[in-house]
């Protein structure tokens, strides 16, 4: 499996953080990244996005690009548990995915999955990795690419 891994583009601010919109920056770097992507081997089949409004604008600017469809899943929230995310990965039927999520759940998921340990590693706004898995699980994938803004 090839797993996509991106922080949602630059939001602006809000009252309510879950209410957070992209920026004009951040529609302009997230349609990059997916430039970047869309030429590369890793397209992904399947976009998985936080229900979050700035996960869900840059999921959709890279579905226009990438053309492919975009499901919201609620536990790759800001805060949420990277093993549950783990478990379903698991389950995926995709070989080629894409995950658009935020801090600190990008980077303790990319940990996870990398070296076994939920420390996180830092993703700039818009960053993408590509994470190469023969098998989900913890310290199981290797970071193959990076696709910055």
């Amino acid at each position: 499996m090839y797993l996509l891994i991106m922080r949602h583009g630059e939001a602006g601010w809000h009252t309510q953080d879950q209410q957070r919109s992209l920026t004009e920056s951040g529609r302009l770097a997230s349609a990059a990244v997916a430039k970047q992507i869309a030429v590369s081997p890793w397209r992904p089949e399947y976009i998985w996005c936080s229900p979050l409004v700035r996960a869900r604008q840059t999921a959709a600017i890279i579905s226009e690009l990438i053309n492919c469809p975009v499901e919201e899943k609620t536990f790759i929230t800001p805060d949420d548990d990277p093993g549950e995310c783990l478990d379903r990965l698991i389950m995926a039927s995709q070989d080629n995915l894409m995950l658009v999520s935020h801090m600190p759940f990008v980077g303790a998921l990319s940990t996870l999955l990398v070296d076994g340990h939920r420390r996180g590693i830092p993703f700039m706004t818009s960053q993408a990795v590509l994470l190469d898995m023969p098998i989900a699980g913890p310290g199981c994938a290797d970071i193959r690419a990076q696709f910055l803004p």
